[in-house]
């Protein structure tokens, strides 16, 4: 295996210590399985990477409602009342 130095804040530190205890792992096998874990969660999120627009959430969405004028969205005689208060 490896060896590596590591710098941590004596909070860190004290953390560590006392999740390891619980756990009953070593300090260094805890570290191990959180490195682990955040490294396949990295793989994972660039391999599936998340959506980036507003039309790749909704994208399942589209033509999921019937009926409507075929013009409702360039149409500006539909957005007359748009943003007006209704009560």
């Amino acid at each position: 295996m490896a060896v590596i130095s590591l710098k941590l804040t004596e909070a860190l530190d004290a953390q560590l210590t006392e999740q390891a205890q619980r756990r009953r792992l070593s300090k260094s096998e805890l570290v191990r399985r959180a490195l682990t874990a955040f490294l396949q969660s990295s793989e994972q999120s660039v391999e599936g990477s998340a959506p980036h627009s507003a039309a790749d959430l909704l994208a399942d969405l589209v033509g999921c409602c019937e009926g409507g004028p075929a013009d409702l969205s360039s149409n500006p005689a539909y957005l007359s009342d748009f943003g007006k208060n209704r009560s």
